[in-house]
């Protein structure tokens, strides 16, 4: 059975992050795996013994067996718990490779204090889960979600080669029945010559995704003046359509030279977006799935 991990610690957005996984491993006819870490090195976790430690993962343990049993019985999805101690992202990626886990489905962002013994996941650790995963990582940072999806938003660049983020996208449309929406953008200033390349690129991606049976679209979009990158052009378009469920990205070039390095824009997109973003990172590894990356 495939594996899906998501890491849980009570949060609001990792019950989002939860509930999203569900829609997926009902597509995929995957498993669940719900990881609580122990953050060992909390602000709070030296002001507890041994024993109130072992006594407060043991709760932990309960309530984590709880809303397991809960979403089971309601999703009739097979989920599993784990109870980890360690840095939080470290045994995320440790875990998720241990398991093969073919996705990561995580929260971004948190809504509520921290709790006694560790520190929520905020976006430190999902950056650093991300440029360490070997599989496909997919942070929900908003607060409502579509049930499922319908369309997927795949931006690409020009001499980036986006050849594993194209054929992740391809699969998902698939397994969804969703469209894909391919996009460019473009400085007010450019010339001409850079927008004919540009909407040369994204034809051909979405001739590529066409062929593989998969309904696309192509559009070249115009960064706003004043804009210091295109996030903010991509969101507003995506709100606009309404209809886009999953943005997929790639956190660095494929031919980077620096290892696990996320650019900007992947970290802004992230970071900001109420949309849930699936990050793709490159490298010369075999993925879960089978799909050469």
């Amino acid at each position: 059975m495939n594996n899906i991990l998501v890491p849980y610690d009570f949060d609001p957005q990792s019950d989002l992050a939860f509930e999203q996984a569900i829609h997926l491993a009902r597509h995929t006819h995957s498993g669940i795996t719900l990881l609580y870490v122990h953050e060992t090195h909390g602000i709070l976790s030296g002001l507890f013994s041994s024993e109130q430690r072992e006594e407060m993962l043991e709760r932990i343990s309960d309530q984590m067996d709880a809303v397991a049993a809960k979403m089971s019985f309601r999703s009739g999805i097979d989920i599993n718990v784990r109870l980890e101690t360690g840095r939080i992202y470290t045994v995320i990626v440790d875990v998720a490779s241990e398991m093969q886990a073919e996705f990561i489905v995580m929260g971004t962002r948190s809504f509520e204090p921290e709790p006694a013994g560790g520190i929520r996941m905020a976006g430190a650790n999902a950056s650093r889960v991300i440029r360490s995963a070997r599989c496909p990582v997919i942070t929900i940072g908003g607060k409502t979600h579509y049930d499922g999806c319908r369309t997927i938003l795949l931006p690409v660049e020009l001499n980036r080669e986006s050849t594993q983020k194209i054929k992740w996208a391809i699969r998902l449309a698939a397994i969804y029945e969703a469209r894909v929406r391919v996009v460019a953008t473009h400085e007010p200033d450019k010339s001409g010559r850079i927008k004919e390349r540009l909407a040369k690129q994204v034809s051909a991606v979405r001739d590529q995704i066409s062929k593989a049976g998969i309904p696309g679209e192509a559009d070249l979009l115009e960064v706003r003046q004043g804009e210091k990158t295109a996030v903010p052009t991509l969101l507003d378009y995506a709100e606009k359509k309404g209809d886009v469920d999953l943005i997929v990205i790639m956190t660095q070039q494929e031919s980077a030279i620096v290892e696990f390095f996320i650019d900007s824009m992947a970290q802004e997109m992230i970071r900001r977006s109420e949309i849930p973003v699936m990050s793709v990172v490159p490298k010369e590894i075999v993925s879960p799935s089978g799909m050469e990356s």
